[in-house]
Formats: C-alpha cells, sequence, structure tokens
C-alpha cells in the first residue's frame, strides 16, 4: 500500500511537472503562446479536485519519502538510488519561494502575479539569480521523476526496447523547457531596459504590499527550513537509533563464501549485503517487485518472520519453494545463512526465471541435437572470419527455428546445438515442438545454402536427433558461467541419436517415443531398433532423409520404402 501510495503521488506530481515544462518550451514561440498554454494548465490545475490531488500528492510523497529514509537500516545506495534521493529532498527547498511568490501569494494576499511576463521578469531582471535558482529547480525536480520512473519500468520485459526512445524524450523535454525559458527571460530583460516599461507592462496586476512581501519572506524561511530541518533530524533519529540498537546485540548473515556480516536487528538481507559491500543483485533497487535479490536461506524458525502478502505474490509468480525469500524484504531476528540466487549482473528479465527451475527439479522433456556434418572439411582453407560469419548464420537459424515453437536453446557445442522442449508445456507439448522445429530447421538450412550460394564448395548439411525422457533441470556451472541446463540419460540418447543419423545417411534420427507422444504418423518411413550404450532395452526410432518432410498436421503425406529392421 506504502508502494503504491508513494508511485501514483509521485506520477501525479510528474504529469505537473511535464505540463509545466511543455508551457515553458512554448517560449520559443513567443512569451504570448506561453501566457495563452499557461491559461489552459491554470485551467485544469487551478480546479479543486485537481488541487487536492496535486497538493495531497506531494505531502504523501514527501511523507512516505521522509518514511523511507527513517526505515532504511543501510545508506550505502547505489549511484542512481542516491542521486534520486538526495534530488528528492532537494526539490522542496528549490522551488519553495517560486510556490510561495505565486501560490501562496494568490491564496492569502490575493496578488495576481501568475502571469508569465511578472515571473520572468522577477527572475530574470529583478534579481537575475532567482532565474538560475529557478532553472536548477527545473532539472533537479525533472531528474529525480526520470529516475524514480527509471526504476519503476525497468523490470518490464517491454522497457529495454523502449529504452532508447524513453532516454531521447527524457533528455529532450528539459532542454527543450530551459531553452524556452532562457529565450523568454532575454526578451524580457531586453523589455525592461526601458525604465518605462515595467510600470506600464505591471499596471493591470495586483502585486504584494511591502507588508505582505515581508509576510511572504517569512513563510519561504519558514518553510525552507521546515522541510531542511525535518531531514535532518531523520537523519539525527537515525544515529540515536543505531547506537540504541547496538546494545540490543547484532544479527551474523552468512554468506557462501564463508563472509558474513554483524548487522542490527531489522536489517534486511539486501542492506546487508551493501554494508558488506558484497554484491547483489537488485533491478528494482529494493522495491520487492522484480524478485532478482531472492536468496535460499537457512536458519532457525524464530529467526525468519514468514512474507507479507506482497512478498507473497512475487514468490509465487516465480514459483519459490519455502526456504526462498526475497533478500529486499526478509529482515531475519537471528543468525541466518543466505546464498543468492542470480549473479549480481542479472537482468530484469531473469526476474521472471522460476525458482523450481533453478535449484534443479525433474521433468519430462524432449531434447534436441543438431551438428553440420563434415564442418571441420569445410573450414579448412578458410579464414576465421568466414567461418565465424557461417556459424552464426547456421546458429541463427536454428535458434530461430527452436524459439518460434517455444523452445530454448540450451547451449552451442562448437558446431552443435542442444534444445529443450516443454520445460513449461510437459512431454507432449514439448515432443510436438521439438518436431516442428526439426521441420523449420531443415527448411531453413534450404534458405541458408541458397544464401550462401558460391561462398560454400557443397550446400550445408545437418543432423537431428530428438529423443524425450526424464532429466533434471536446473542452474549449474559456477559464478558467471553458470546457466540453466539439463542432464540425464535421456539427454546422452538425444545426442546418441544424432550422431546415428550419420550411419544411416539421413538427417533426423528420432526415437519412437516421440512421435508417439507428438500424435505424428510416421509409419511410412523406416524404423530401426537400436542399442544404446548404458540402455538394457532396444530404443526403437524413425529415420528420415530430411526433416523437412515432416507431416505439418501430424499425419505422414508421402510414403516411403520400409527399410530391414536391424
Amino acid at each position: 500500500m506504502i508502494r503504491q501510495l508513494r508511485l501514483w503521488s509521485g506520477l501525479v506530481m510528474l504529469a505537473y511537472v511535464t505540463m509545466h515544462l511543455a508551457n515553458h518550451a512554448v517560449g520559443l514561440v513567443s512569451l504570448g503562446a506561453m501566457d495563452r498554454v499557461l491559461g489552459w494548465v491554470v485551467l485544469f490545475w487551478g480546479t479543486p479536485p485537481a488541487q487536492v490531488l496535486l497538493y495531497g500528492g506531494f505531502l504523501v510523497h514527501f511523507a512516505l519519502a521522509t518514511w523511507a529514509l527513517w526505515e532504511r537500516r543501510s545508506l550505502r545506495v547505489s549511484f542512481g538510488e542516491s542521486t534520486q534521493l538526495i534530488l528528492g529532498f532537494a526539490i522542496p527547498i528549490l522551488l519553495v519561494r517560486h510556490v510561495v511568490g505565486n501560490r501562496v501569494a494568490y491564496d492569502l494576499f490575493g496578488a495576481t502575479t501568475n502571469n508569465y511576463t511578472f515571473v520572468l521578469w522577477a527572475l530574470f531582471v529583478h534579481p537575475p539569480r532567482n532565474g538560475v535558482w529557478q532553472l536548477a529547480a527545473l532539472v533537479v525536480a525533472w531528474v529525480h521523476a526520470m529516475v524514480g520512473l527509471h526504476f519503476w519500468l525497468k523490470i518490464r520485459p517491454w522497457y529495454a526496447r523502449l529504452q532508447p526512445v524513453a532516454l531521447v524524450i527524457a533528455v529532450l523535454i528539459p532542454v527543450l523547457s530551459l531553452l524556452g525559458t532562457i529565450e523568454a527571460g532575454r526578451q524580457i530583460a531586453a523589455l525592461a531596459a526601458d525604465p518605462t516599461w515595467t510600470g506600464n507592462a505591471f499596471a493591470q496586476l495586483r502585486l504584494p504590499s511591502p507588508a505582505a512581501q515581508q509576510a511572504l519572506n517569512a513563510i519561504t524561511q519558514a518553510l525552507t527550513w521546515s522541510f531542511a530541518g525535518l531531514v535532518a533530524a531523520v537523519l539525527t533519529a537515525r544515529l540515536v537509533r543505531r547506537f540504541w540498537r547496538l546494545r540490543r546485540g547484532l544479527v551474523r548473515i552468512s554468506y557462501p563464501d564463508g563472509r558474513f556480516v554483524d548487522v542490527m536487528p531489522g536489517t534486511s538481507v539486501l542492506e546487508a549485503s551493501r554494508i558488506a559491500g558484497i554484491p547483489h543483485a537488485h533491478i528494482c533497487g529494493g522495491r520487492g517487485r522484480c524478485s532478482t535479490c531472492r536468496v535460499r536461506v537457512r536458519g532457525a524458525t524464530n529467526t525468519i518472520d514468514p512474507p507479507d502478502e506482497a512478498e507473497k505474490r512475487v514468490l509465487r509468480r516465480i514459483h519459490a519453494t519455502e526456504n526462498v525469500r526475497l533478500a529486499c524484504q526478509l529482515r531475519p531476528k537471528g543468525a541466518v545463512e543466505v546464498t543468492p540466487l542470480l549473479p549480481p549482473f542479472a537482468y530484469a528479465r531473469d526476474g521472471n526465471r522460476r525458482v523450481d527451475f533453478a535449484q534443479g527439479s525433474e521433468r519430462e522433456i524432449a531434447i534436441m541435437f543438431t551438428d553440420i556434418r563434415g564442418f571441420t572439411a569445410l573450414s579448412e582453407g578458410r579464414l576465421p572470419y568466414d567461418v565465424v560469419f557461417i556459424l552464426n548464420r547456421y546458429f541463427a537459424a536454428v535458434g530461430r527455428a527452436v524459439e518460434s515453437v517455444g523452445g530454448r536453446v540450451d547451449k552451442y557445442l562448437g558446431d552443435g546445438v542442444m534444445a529443450l522442449f516443454g520445460i513449461e508445456s510437459g512431454a507432449q507439448e514439448g515432443c510436438r515442438g521439438a518436431l516442428a522445429a526439426a521441420r523449420s530447421i531443415s527448411e531453413r538450412m534450404e534458405e541458408l545454402n541458397a544464401s550462401l550460394g558460391t561462398e560454400i564448395d557443397q550446400p550445408l548439411r545437418i543432423g537431428i536427433g530428438i529423443h524425450a525422457g526424464p532429466i533434471i533441470v536446473g542452474e549449474m556451472g559456477y559464478g558467471a558461467t553458470s546457466s540453466m541446463t539439463a542432464i540425464g540419460d535421456a539427454v546422452n540418447t538425444a545426442s546418441r541419436l544424432q550422431e546415428l543419423s550419420k550411419e544411416y545417411g539421413c538427417e533426423l534420427v528420432v526415437s519412437e517415443a516421440v512421435v508417439q507422444r507428438a500424435g505424428f504418423d510416421l509409419a511410412d518411413f523406416p524404423r530401426h531398433e537400436i542399442e544404446i550404450r548404458g540402455r538394457r532395452q532396444m530404443l526403437t526410432v524413425k529415420t528420415l532423409p530430411r526433416a523437412a518432410e515432416l507431416p505439418a498436421g501430424g499425419v505422414a503425406t508421402q510414403a516411403r520404402p520400409e527399410a530391414a529392421t536391424i
């Protein structure tokens, strides 16, 4: 609830700031255009509901930001978070004079100073330093809003595609606003050079009296010191709390490599990692949304509070087991051992990865191996650039075919590829997807050979092996080299079937178990019984000269002579 209030109150103020920046940018057109647009802006934000929304949003946002500063157990944060924090508390101090001089002057003393001509004169002529102060406030407010918006959106899968465009817009709006304000200010300064202009220009305005101006200055100082004093009070209270809690003892949080950190009770695991300088993924900045800070935790039951509803929703989304928690939300009351489940450089998309896969689980899926025939001979006498170019074209053809049916490229093995199908959907859909991918790969290889043309002496030929069975899926490896993969007898069997495609002189060797689960009718293609090393029973397979001859709908369309059973 607190996070949602902070988010929506921030979006309300962002809408207000964006409209005003756009209004300032109109200064590149003319002063009259600025005043006309200002009339439309005031027409909307001057209504009682909009004012309640705006001022209420500011009070809620500032109060929640102050509360968040108090709640933090550590001020060791990333550069982006520290920038947002510092600029956020600077905004009220920078803007208080402008707000008091316009809104408060009108509400308390009936002054009509919300006129761009007067405001620009007050900023750039009387005295000029006010203009510099106001432009700084403009930049600070916008940067704070953009950093917050970035933290909110970067966990969305589509944000990475739109980020370059968003960056251009985020830079263009304040630049145009600054240029418009400066250009309009220059025009006002030129007009003010005439001693009679000021009196004539402001004759129709109700300006504050000397006594009212003195009262407005006092209000400005009081609000400035109030905002600054509140932040100082929270920081002082944090120090007092720290010394008081140190007397109650510390909580030890241990990490897999033997490192540990002793922190005050109530400190989150993510904050502990920051205090100790231990890299820990946290795409959303510790707001409990991205799940990239997930950890496996061990500790006594009475030292770990159960997750709240917000954390439970995220844990359910990633299918987390009971011993997995979000590091930003877990605040142990006693000694615990934690193991981060994602690398420190994890991306936002990694937050959608299911925990049960990462920890290891047994699943029945389809496995495919592909390999280029005679690639060693093909690469001899070629420049390394040519070899890499051909391989990348081949990998792209295979990868797109696999992904188009919901499969997953597991790894690249020299000039071969290992792919998995049905991790999410199960063995039946996985088998259908694997056969569809094999058909697509064969068709794409024909297109690839046609595009390579005279660059190769003979067309690229491939071998494909497909099998299905129970395997273990999990994240394996160490550090940056760890990745999701599969191991088991079914994987070895699929690799062996791909090798057998050489012996049979065909493009595809697929186990009959895969064919039956997929619901394909391949009765017209050769059938063989083979012996697989390590297996007691014979394995029945089907061979196809070209995987492109696989029936698209699961029904054989061409007859093939039955080969003698081996």
